[in-house]
């Protein structure tokens, strides 16, 4: 017989239950606690406010609306985001009207071009639309290195790497090459894209002003000696003011200081210099003056992307190391194509650029006489004229489209109050009387402003 415990139950049985009972008083316990945690919660998420996790509550969004509300209760139509009808260049289709467009960046009329044009068409033809993954992954095509080996020649330099966003070329160049015991020094009116990729690469960031590089000097003088490396970035044309830095100076501070010096051509190829090849040319500079060149692909030269040109190393290093070119699809053959095109346009074209040229000047020119301020600007392609205020520029844009000129304003927070714009991009494709024509109707509009 088994023995028995006084209540009649065999030990490990009375055992048993008591553990299976201490566990479900365990587990709701538990269960309390998790209900308590959880309705606790529950009540700290009623207390979350809106613009948390609202994205129509964003700061940013309610500073849109109160910007679109105060444009409409003066009148003024939305310059932005407008429909184009086909190629965007001296002139365009709007709707069902024709302007004449000071809105493009399509300086030396490349975009539409006939040679561009096709060279897309047969890239698409013999690669598809996409190489479909990174290029270490899915590989080279032969438009991808012809072009890096074009841009590397017209700056004379070892090599050149292409991106597909020139702005985050910027980005991932800085953002990678930098870090925490840096410096990164920049003039004041520098792109958004150079500031983006100094926060990236947690760098200590310092401005001076504007294309003082004597300011600079003193600063370098200061600061060197506390960062490891220390990177100077400044623009070859600003694409706000039209105006350019003296950049053999820029490059006796990089000696001088042991720096490394990065010249943002954005705006400046196909544009400064004899033959168009940039700020470097206009100065008559050697490639390896500057130790990172940079540049995009969809201005001048009609396409879309970024580069990258300088030594050997610096190159290698970006190509195999950089998360924004390692981790990104490579770039579309049409895309290379358009851009390789464009540049072999541009190596045989000194009539386009001198025209470009001399038809910034004229605008200059006209615009001064005029009286209207035009601030630094050097009459390389880009003019602005400064109104003075935000609403004055709504204003002078939207007389101006209603007369059949498009061009855009410039308002507060993109630039200071005071400097509120309307902003002039001149292309080879204008023609004398179409600027002359521009200015004249500028002028009769601002007067009527005031």
């Amino acid at each position: 017989m088994t023995a028995r415990t006084p209540t009649g139950l065999a030990g490990d049985t009375k055992q048993r239950l008591i553990q299976q009972a201490l566990a479900r008083r365990s587990q709701g316990a538990a269960q309390a606690a998790q209900g308590a945690t959880l309705e606790q919660a529950q009540q700290a998420a009623l207390q979350v406010p809106e613009a948390f996790y609202r994205f129509d509550q964003h700061p940013g969004y309610q500073q849109l609306r109160v910007m679109q509300q105060g444009a409409a209760r003066l009148g003024l139509s939305n310059p932005f985001f407008r429909l184009h009808e086909g190629t965007a260049g001296a002139s365009t289709r709007i709707g069902e009207r024709e302007y004449l467009n000071f809105a493009s960046y399509n300086y030396l009329g490349y975009s539409g071009h006939p040679q561009v044009a096709e060279a897309a068409k047969a890239a698409i033809d013999r690669y598809g639309t996409s190489v479909s993954a990174s290029r270490p992954v899915s590989g080279d095509r032969p438009l991808h290195r012809e072009l890096e080996r074009e841009l590397a020649r017209l700056y004379g330099v070892d090599d050149a790497v292409v991106m597909v966003s020139g702005h985050a070329t910027n980005v991932t160049t800085i953002g990678y090459l930098f870090g925490p015991r840096d410096l990164v020094v920049h003039d004041e009116l520098i792109h958004n894209s150079v500031l983006q990729g100094i926060q990236l690469s947690g760098a200590r960031r310092l401005s001076f002003p504007h294309n003082d590089w004597q300011a600079l000097d003193r600063l370098l003088g200061e600061q060197r000696q506390h960062f490891e490396r220390v990177l100077v970035v400044v623009e070859g044309i600003y694409s706000m003011d039209g105006d350019y830095p003296e950049l053999p100076r820029f490059v006796e501070l990089k000696h001088k200081h042991k720096v490394f010096l990065m010249v943002d051509e954005a705006h400046s190829l196909g544009v400064m210099g004899a033959t168009g090849k940039g700020i470097g040319e206009h100065f008559g500079l050697a490639g390896d003056d500057v130790d990172i060149w940079m540049g995009t692909l969809s201005k001048t030269l009609s396409s879309c992307g970024g580069y990258i040109a300088g030594s050997t190393a610096l190159i290698e290093h970006l190509k195999f190391l950089a998360p924004g070119f390692l981790y990104s699809v490579g770039m579309p053959p049409a895309v290379a194509a358009s851009a390789l095109a464009a540049l072999q346009l541009l190596a045989g074209d000194c009539e386009r650029v001198a025209k470009v040229q001399a038809r910034g000047q004229l605008f200059l020119r006209l615009a001064r006489e005029a009286g209207l301020d035009t601030a630094t600007s050097t009459g390389l392609a880009v003019i602005p004229v400064i109104t003075g205020s935000s609403f004055k520029a709504g204003r002078l844009s939207s007389a101006l489209f209603e007369r059949g000129i498009n061009a855009q304003p410039i308002l507060y927070p993109a630039v200071p109050e005071q400097s509120a714009r309307v902003r002039f991009f001149v292309s080879c494709e204008h023609t004398e009387e179409q600027i002359r024509h521009t200015v004249a109707v500028v002028a009769e509009e601002m007067a009527r402003l005031g």
